[in-house]
């Protein structure tokens, strides 16, 4: 009976191991499966990425050049293009841009300072410009005026000795000049057609407009504006024979003749005008004339019969008369009678150009419309500095 019992316990026991190894054998089965699983996903998830990334280059590569060209232009270039075409400046308003790149919005008043790539157009048509600029001191101002203060009397000083006694002796006199700042504007168009055109360059055309309209008005300033919402010329101040200068006017030297220079020595007044300059401004000086002025000037030669002028040695260079440069400047009078039709000066001491850094541009789409309008505004300021500093030829019998 016991011998029975324990057959049976023991065919029980065998019966149980085949279900553990079953269980074991499925579990490892499973975990195989999944890993097998996850491996094909991560395969076709890799897979799918590079079929993407070949249809995204396929894609690109397959666009228009003007479409590929618009894609890559930076945020706040893509966002003046869009304020100039459509007056759309939310992208405007959500630009982060240093003030200093000038691209920032600005005023309530929907001024908007334009992109670093275009004020550098801009600046440059006017450096290239055959203006005063070229050869004045020009400087960048935050206020509404620049001040310069000019020492132009010296100082007293005498011999002494230990056993007498030193008297008091003459003091400086320093002046302030004050240069305000006035608006130069300009107001270009053109029509929403021309401007809805996506291979129109917006910008080149906008700067080039501004530019030339601005260099114009401001080369006419500063050689004989006369200070009312404008800046004061050069000219515009009283002349007075270098024999008898003060401070406050500007010198001249006669050619002897009325309209016209010496029929016999003509070079004579070109030479009296370089040594009626003060020596320590010779060394920096420039002649300042019309073409018209330059053509009959060139024509002329010293005692020895070699001429005056002699044109630039490279390419860039100025003309040099009696070796200085000469500055071409087109709003210079004509020679006529009692006319100062050449100057002779150290400008960047002698006339001081004050500017604001911005350009402001306003989009005005009704005005005018179908044009759309682009008002300019900067500003910008222009006086002498130096009196002492620029000397005239006057062509007049004294």
């Amino acid at each position: 009976m016991r011998d029975t019992e324990n057959q049976s316990r023991g065919a029980g026991a065998a019966g149980e191991m085949p279900v553990v190894e079953l269980k074991t054998a499925m579990q490892g089965f499973l975990s195989d499966f999944n890993a097998f699983q996850a491996e094909i996903k991560s395969k076709l998830k890799s897979q799918e990425d590079r079929l993407n990334m070949y249809d995204r280059k396929s894609i690109a590569a397959s666009r228009p050049a003007l479409s590929a060209s618009a894609d890559t232009e930076v945020p706040h270039k893509k966002a003046f293009s869009a304020y100039l075409r459509t007056g759309d400046d939310d992208a405007l308003r959500g630009l982060v841009v240093e003030e200093k790149s000038l691209s920032t919005a600005v005023a309530a008043d929907g001024g908007y300072l334009v992109d670093p790539q275009t004020a550098e157009q801009i600046t440059g048509v006017l450096r290239g410009a055959h203006s005063i600029r070229a050869i004045a001191n020009v400087v960048q101002v935050e206020s509404t005026a620049y001040d310069v203060l000019v020492d132009h009397a010296d100082i007293g000083a005498g011999w002494a000795d230990e056993a007498t006694s030193t008297s008091e002796t003459g003091t400086p006199q320093i002046d302030r000049i004050s240069i305000p700042l006035h608006e130069l504007s300009a107001l270009p168009k053109a029509s929403q057609r021309l401007l809805d055109d996506s291979a129109f360059d917006i910008e080149g055309w906008l700067a080039s407009r501004i530019a030339d309209k601005f260099s114009r008005a401001e080369s006419v300033a500063f050689v004989s504006g006369d200070g009312i919402d404008k800046p004061t010329g050069f000219l515009t101040y009283p002349n007075i024979d270098n024999d008898v200068w003060t401070w406050g006017n500007v010198g001249y030297v006669a050619t002897g003749t009325s309209g016209d220079f010496d029929a016999n020595e003509p070079a004579d007044a070109i030479v009296d005008l370089v040594y009626s300059l003060g020596a320590r401004y010779r060394s920096n000086a420039s002649f300042v004339m019309n073409s018209k002025t330059a053509g009959a000037v060139r024509k002329m030669k010293d005692a020895d019969g070699r001429f005056l002028w002699s044109d630039g040695l490279a390419a860039g260079e100025p003309a040099r008369l009696m070796g200085y440069p000469v500055l071409i400047a087109e709003d210079m009078p004509d020679i006529a009678a009692d006319t100062t039709a050449i100057a002779f000066g150290d400008f960047n001491a002698g006339y001081t150009v004050a500017e604001r850094p911005d350009l402001r541009i306003l989009r005005d789409p009704f005005s005018a419309k179908p044009h759309v309008l682009f008002y300019a505004t900067k500003r910008i300021g222009g006086d002498v500095s130096d009196f002492a500093a620029i000397k005239l030829l006057k062509f007049s019998l004294s």
